[in-house]
Order: C-alpha cells, then structure tokens, then sequence
C-alpha cells in the first residue's frame, strides 16, 4: 500500500462485495464499490466496553499508537449505528491525532445494524431513545476517554452524522464544557416527544459552546426554511455558532459508501470541522 509523505499509509480503497460481509448496516446498501477504508496501522483501534449507569455500552475507539493523552473527539453516529464507515470516520480522526469514540448510542432499544430497511430502524429501535438516555452515554463515554488515560478531555468535542447530527446540537447545550462541535446535515426542528422533548432550534439562542452545521442545499429532508430558520435563532445567542451549505449537496453527502456522496462537499466539510477543532483548542 502506499504511503503518504509524512510516513503514514494513505486510505485505500476496496471492493465491497456486499454489506454484510464490509461490516455495513443491512439497510444502508447497496454499498459503492470505492467505499473509503482507512487502516488501523500505526493505531490503537477496536471495540470497548464502556460503563453507563447499570449497563456497559458497546463503541468503537481508536487513538494513535504513541504516548498520549490525546483531544478528545466523540463521534454521534447515523441512523445506521455503528457499524464500518463509523468506524472508519474515528481511525480518519485518530490519523489526525485525536482520540476518537463511537458509542453505541442504541444499545439498549437494539441493533440498528441488523434490520433491513430503515423504516424498521425507526419504527423498532430509533423512535424508543430517548434524548436524556443519549445525553448520559456521551457522558459515560467521555468519561471513559479520560479514565482511560490516553483522552485529554479538557480539550474535547464531539461530531456526529445524519441522526447524530442532530445530536451534536443537544450535547452540546447539554455539555458547556466541550469546547466545541461540529454537526453534519442533523434534523434542525421537529415535534416535540416524551423521548425527544427538544430539538436544536429549542437550544439554540442559550447554545454556550461554538458549533459548526454542516448541511446541503438539496437535502429533501432538512429544508433551507429550517437552516435559515436556525440560523437566525443562533444569531440572537452568543455561541458563535455557524452553519455552512454546500451547493448541490443532498442528505448523507459525507457518507462515501452511499450514492449520496459527493466528494468535494465532504472533503471541504472535513477540513472544516478540523479547521473548527484547532480554532477552538481540540488540538
């Protein structure tokens, strides 16, 4: 495999003959044959157990495979849960020298991963989180990050995808000592739900720490009116949050083993999110 200039191996990419076999979520095929895998090597990377409450929670970590401790990154995954190309977006964050985490934030509703359709995943599993239940497991797996004695959590932040997206906006009114997030294409309003009593446009004047939306002007699901909408709400607040749209972007335009990706948005939006990560101390 090649190697880029500074040592490290580059990504490669694969033939993916089939979701399951790639380690992606059933529902999420079918999968583009130059899906990006990323190598662990040079890295310390797999599954962990991490304590939450009365239960431990699977996630997926990786960190670099020298002295830390490292800035923390937690990584809110998609609908999808977690399963390869999360994974791979935390060995992507630990090359770049982070100690990135993806728990299992539906653990106790089910396996995303194993159902066939994603109206199954909503109706079955995501539809039964409940807000506060997610806000405790970040907890807990920041918590764990430290305790573990590679995460540096004073230097902290979180990023997340689709429905994690959405998540990103509620950790981090929840969590003010984060130093910052970074949100791609997340749902920006919605009803409100024993299970999801608020959604970021309820946060988003009181917002304390600094976030980056991530979104596409043709995201079917996510529409303009609600960007411009949240955009105006955080203007009256004092997080110094911003939202940045991609032209020609749909929903899921980072998620590189979709139809949906769209190269130049993603890798303008990962500079980005690193940009906003080293302007904000995660560094």
């Amino acid at each position: 495999m090649a190697s880029s200039a500074d040592g490290r191996l580059t990504r490669r990419q694969v033939l993916i003959s089939g979701a399951v076999a790639a380690g992606y979520a059933l529902a999420a095929g079918p999968v583009r044959a130059d899906a990006i895998v990323t190598s662990d090597e040079g890295l310390v990377a797999g599954s962990v157990r991490v304590p939450a409450g009365d239960v431990e929670i699977g996630a997926y970590r990786a960190h670099p495979a020298t002295p830390g401790p490292f800035p923390v990154v937690l990584v809110a995954h998609e609908i999808f849960g977690v399963h390869a190309y999360i994974s791979d977006v935390v060995r992507r964050l630990a090359r770049s020298g982070y100690f990135a985490i993806a728990p299992d934030l539906y653990q106790r509703q089910g396996d995303p991963t194993k159902l066939t359709s994603v109206d199954e995943i909503v109706s079955g599993v995501v539809a039964k989180v409940p807000d506060a239940q997610v806000m405790s497991d970040l907890d807990a797996t920041l918590a764990f990050a430290g305790a573990s004695g590679q995460g540096d959590v004073a230097r902290s932040a979180i990023t997340g995808f689709c429905w994690g997206g959405r998540i990103v906006w509620l950790y981090c009114a929840h969590a003010p000592k984060l130093r910052c997030g970074v949100a791609w294409y997340g749902r920006l309003v919605g009803d409100p739900r024993p299970e999801t009593p608020k959604h970021p446009i309820d946060v988003a004047a009181t917002e304390s720490v600094p976030v980056l939306g991530l979104y596409g002007a043709d995201d079917t699901g996510i529409p303009q009116s609600s960007v411009l909408a949240m955009r105006s709400t955080l203007a009256t607040g004092k997080s110094g949050s911003q939202i940045v749209v991609f032209p020609a972007a749909p929903h899921g335009f980072h998620a590189d083993y979709r139809d949906s990706y769209r190269p130049m948005a993603a890798s303008e939006g990962w500079k980005r999110m690193l940009g906003w990560f080293r302007e904000h101390g995660v560094v």
